[in-house]
């Protein structure tokens, strides 16, 4: 009889040199990105400009008198230039972000992250607090020998002038940021003073820190640990997607050498080797090692990229904006250009325009006041002198433009229904008016109508200098037995 072989048994030991208890997890290495130039970091920093000169810009501009973006939580009404928005126009925050949504989906399928390379706050105050960083302290490498110096008077100066500056961009952040629901001129004089209600510190204090914490040190953590977009993007990103893609084809074998050698002499690819597209990069990734979810599509590892294949001599492109099927079959832009318009992405972009012109349409075919009609539950109906029916109701209208308005209300429905109280509401810039209504109807005109229900309109219409509008809401008419 055949015995079967022992088991084989793998020994686990000690590492060598472990002494004690040791952590199953890899300590967080610090990065130190290189500062880069070129194209794309270019057009990173105009975005930093653009979208910054409208955060901090656009609580201060002024509107008909008025504050031109003001969310005045208090009073329930939400300014956006010409829009008087309430909270029963919540569908518009909703189609919002619908829209935003189907953006996203887009232009992920279509470039990638485009939105967190270039766009999202994260990347943005980050590269704004590179930027003093890299002026206070110096670049990459001067930056790494400051934090292993000692302890000394010039350091001392420098991180504390660098904090000192982060911690006042973070609190203008924080300004600006309170500055949407407050009004800014009113925040300025209490900021003077120091006068900030508990609410207005709290927030300020609160969006200040979060700037200060996640652009100054969380950095790239909040992207690849703490950012949901990093985690489906692969459902939206497809071989046909642009992405920053190394070619390897063309890179392999890396290695260094002279700059006059020939590298097909010498059995190398393109790639020297450098490791500067990982110096730049601003999540410590290789892009040579192919497209990884830590990628925010920031472009940095181009632009060093095409910068060193200029002093090589070499045609820029090694790192590039391309498709995995590109890179791959070896397509010409056009080739890949006429891909990248595949139907997932004409589906996403017919979506997008389809949602984006029924908001406009729908805001710009806006009327001026919303109504509510609200039928008396205590009493559902009675009877009156004469043996009239009679059904109470309370008319709300509220105004949502930035003048008085006068409003005139008829009913119909029902043959004999009268409106027995006053038809005429006037109602003030950005108010809100309600109305007692009585409706009664005659004995003979109930009389087919007795235990039944029966619907009715209100209209209700206005005639303003700038706008005219009707609106009709339904309601019913109860007729007891």
């Amino acid at each position: 009889m055949n015995q079967a072989p022992p088991a084989r048994v793998i020994p686990i030991l000690p590492q060598d040199g472990a002494e004690g208890l040791f952590s199953a997890y890899e300590k967080q290495v610090r990065i130190y990105p290189r500062a880069v130039r070129g194209w794309f970091a270019t057009w990173r920093w105009l975005m930093v400009a653009l979208t910054q000169a409208v955060f901090y810009g656009l609580p201060w501009l002024q509107w008909n008198g008025r504050q031109a973006v003001l969310f005045d939580l208090s009073e329930r009404r939400f300014f956006v230039f010409g829009l008087v928005l309430q909270p029963q126009d919540f569908i518009y925050l909703a189609a919002l972000l619908v829209i935003s949504a189907l953006a996203l989906f887009f232009f992920t399928a279509v470039a990638g992250r485009l939105w967190c390379g270039y766009a999202c706050p994260q990347t943005v105050y980050t590269e704004m607090f590179l930027w003093v960083e890299r002026h206070v302290e110096g670049d990459r490498n001067a930056r790494m020998r400051l934090d292993a110096a000692p302890w000394s008077l010039g350091k001392l100066t420098r991180k504390t002038g660098k904090q000192a500056i982060w911690l006042g961009i973070g609190l203008v952040t924080g300004f600006s940021f309170v500055g949407y629901f407050t009004p800014i001129q009113t925040l300025a004089a209490e900021a003077a003073s120091l006068s900030f209600s508990p609410w207005e510190w709290f927030w300020v204090l609160f969006y200040g820190f979060a700037t200060y914490g996640n652009a100054g040190y969380l950095r790239e953590q909040v992207c690849k640990y703490m950012c949901p977009y990093a985690r489906f993007q692969s459902a939206l990103i497809d071989m046909d997607s642009l992405v920053i893609a190394y070619d390897a084809g063309r890179g392999e074998t890396r290695g260094s050498r002279p700059r006059k050698a020939d590298p097909r002499a010498l059995g190398l690819g393109d790639c020297i080797d450098c490791t500067l597209c990982v110096q730049v990069c601003p999540t410590g990734i290789d892009i040579r090692n192919g497209l990884q979810n830590e990628c925010i599509a920031c472009a940095a590892c181009i632009d060093v990229c095409d910068d060193v294949m200029d002093k090589m001599g070499y045609p820029s492109g090694l790192i590039r904006y391309s498709s995995g099927n590109g890179i791959d079959k070896g397509w010409s832009p056009a080739q890949i250009l006429r891909r990248v318009w595949r139907p997932r992405v004409l589906i996403y972009g017919g979506l997008l325009f389809a949602a984006s012109a029924a908001f406009v349409i729908s805001l710009s075919m806006r009327q001026g006041f919303t109504v509510d009609i609200i039928k008396d539950r205590g009493t559902l109906a009675r009877q009156i002198a004469n043996g009239y029916v009679e059904n109470v109701y309370r008319l709300q209208v509220s105004n949502t433009t930035e003048q008085a308005q006068h409003y005139r209300v008829t009913v119909s429905g029902l043959p004999g229904l009268n409106l027995a109280t006053p038809a005429q509401l006037d109602v003030a810039a950005v108010g809100i008016a309600s109305l007692p209504v009585r409706l009664t109807l005659a004995p003979d005109a109930a009389e087919p109508y007795r235990g039944r229900a029966q619907p009715i309109r209100f209209e209700i219409t206005t005639t303003g200098a700038d706008r005219t509008g009707t609106r009709i809401e339904k309601s019913t008419f109860f007729v007891p037995r």
